[in-house]
């Protein structure tokens, strides 16, 4: 799909990797970028660089996405790519105490806007996606639904649920014109990341918001399922899934590694 001429979407859209969809979006020539995110001053600021429109929106809300969907709809026409960007870090513990961590909070907070942000979306996209004919679903998730993430339990569960969720989408409306790409980067140089301490996923390098939307732009062009900013990825997959026990021993090792860093 060629994004010129296009209504788009971005949730999270104020900072990060979201700032820089709207961003080359825009440069792509999309005819309206619609940027959500909780930080209305942000979308707003954000808004202004590309032309385009800015809503509060607080992703773990359905109510707010409807209403992102219904207005942007209503003001700038059919949504042609809804790019389901908004993400949280999700709690990080490097000594990995309790891998069910000692509340519901940090699960709760991550389901909703990992996995339920995603399924609202297409809730109320994909009825008006399918009468007219088709349209794009770009779920940001992460490199940790595929792999993992050492210390981060709830975040890389309910990013492989994001994956699956997305797989289904795909699955499901490939008949209606309905296609669907994931982005899963490693490390990416944003607020998120340098909230954390340095960790595994930076190992092959953090990349520039800026660098990971011209991949996504380019794989929503091929229409790409699977965008891998960091090419490494693919052959950590393959390595996983060749042998499971060996994947887990060496992850526990970088497990044992942090331990020994963080715990001093």
């Amino acid at each position: 799909m060629q994004v010129a001429g296009k209504v788009v979407v971005v949730t999270g859209g104020a900072n990060g990797i979201g700032k820089a969809l709207c961003e080359v979006f825009h440069q792509a020539g999309a005819a309206k970028v619609v940027v959500a995110d909780m930080e209305a001053a942000g979308a707003r600021a954000v808004a202004a660089t590309v032309n385009g429109a800015a809503f509060k929106c607080d992703v773990a809300q359905e109510k707010d996405i409807a209403h992102v969907i219904e207005e942007s709809e209503r003001q700038f026409g059919p949504i042609e790519l809804f790019c389901s960007n908004a993400g949280i870090g999700g709690g990080f513990d490097p000594l990995s105490v309790n891998a069910g961590g000692s509340s519901d909070e940090p699960w709760q907070r991550s389901w909703a806007i990992h996995v339920m942000a995603h399924v609202y979306a297409a809730r109320h996209l994909v009825p008006r996606m399918k009468a007219r004919g088709g349209g794009y679903f770009l779920n940001t998730i992460s490199a940790a639904g595929l792999l993992s993430q050492v210390g981060s339990p709830a975040y890389s569960t309910t990013k492989h649920a994001a994956v699956g969720f997305a797989e289904n989408l795909a699955i499901s409306h490939k008949a209606h014109n309905i296609r669907v790409s994931i982005l899963c980067p490693q490390g990416v140089d944003t607020n998120m990341l340098r909230g954390i301490p340095k960790g595994p996923q930076s190992g092959d390098g953090d990349l520039s918001p800026e660098q990971v939307a011209k991949d996504a732009l380019a794989g929503i062009a091929q229409e790409t399922f699977l965008i891998l900013p960091h090419a490494q990825v693919l052959g950590y997959m393959r390595k996983k899934t060749e042998n499971y026990d060996r994947w887990i021993g060496g992850m526990a090792k970088i497990q044992a590694k942090m331990r020994e860093e963080f715990g001093k």
